[in-house]
């Protein structure tokens, strides 16, 4: 699982993975950038195999069986984002909160991660992607990345009015530090520069960036404190606001992550 402000494991995977079928990365350079900081990634499941193997072998082999492309989901419950069957996939995505879902062929990835360590800066992570059965299909809820772009829009406006009402900036100097961060990043312009991985569209780009600075806003807005809200009913009525608003930027960012796929599917006529 991971919070709104941090980067899924099945983004990582797919941007870097897509650029790896796009020729635009070397298989070292795509599975150091997926792994990141955790120990190892290994995937168990695959075709052909009776064991777990490495990130390099699985993302080979699963191209040769006709993988031309990478999309994310990140379901929760109620809200089964980027999913399209079987059950016993939607199941395992939706415990894990993320997946990612094969273009070209039906198979899926969904991450297992096993934490083990005295504290938070000295964890040891080990990633196991269980390798499924996919039913090829169009994935649920996503919009396209103007539809994305355009909700973000609004959701910025919802988001900062929310933060100011419940008195979240408040609440501390993290809170404080995040919220001036965000504001001076969208008074710049919003992010400009190099993608998530080589190749990757620049609308795409920024449309991930801002759905990151909304899930920080709501982030902060959840962990940072009660601020005003002090009673269970004022909790309450923060979550059922804010869920809105963390849903849009959700939807934004499986719509950047996915706009690889998309752009192949418009250039065939898809």
């Amino acid at each position: 699982m991971f919070s709104g402000s941090s980067e899924p494991r099945s983004g990582r995977l797919a941007v870097w993975g897509n650029a790896l079928l796009a020729g635009a990365v070397s298989p070292d350079d795509a599975v150091h950038a997926i792994v990141g900081d955790d120990a190892v990634h290994r995937v168990e499941g695959l075709p052909g195999e009776t064991g777990p193997v490495g990130l390099t072998l699985a993302l080979g082999r699963l191209r040769a069986l006709g993988v031309t492309g990478w999309r994310v989901a990140l379901p929760v419950p109620g809200h089964p984002l980027g999913l399209s069957g079987p059950p016993e996939f939607n199941k395992r995505a939706l415990e894990a909160e993320e997946a990612v879902v094969g273009y070209g062929a039906g198979f899926g990835l969904v991450p297992e991660v096993d934490e083990a360590g005295p504290g938070a800066a000295d964890l040891h992570v080990e990633v196991l992607w269980h390798c499924l059965p996919v039913r090829e299909a169009p994935p649920a809820d996503v919009p396209s990345l103007g539809e994305a772009e355009r909700e973000l829009a609004e959701a910025l406006r919802e988001a900062t009015e929310l933060l100011s009402r419940l008195d979240v900036a408040a609440s501390g100097p993290v809170a404080e530090a995040a919220i001036d961060a965000y504001r001076a990043r969208v008074e710049e312009g919003g992010p400009s520069g190099a993608g998530p991985a080589p190749g990757y569209p620049p609308r795409a780009v920024r449309v991930l960036e801002l759905a990151r600075r909304v899930g920080l806003l709501v982030s902060v807005a959840y962990e940072n404190g009660h601020g005003g809200a002090v009673s269970a009913a004022e909790m309450a009525a923060r979550g059922e606001a804010l869920r809105p608003v963390e849903r849009v930027a959700r939807r934004a960012r499986v719509a950047a992550y996915n706009a690889y796929v998309e752009e192949r599917e418009r250039e065939r006529g898809v």
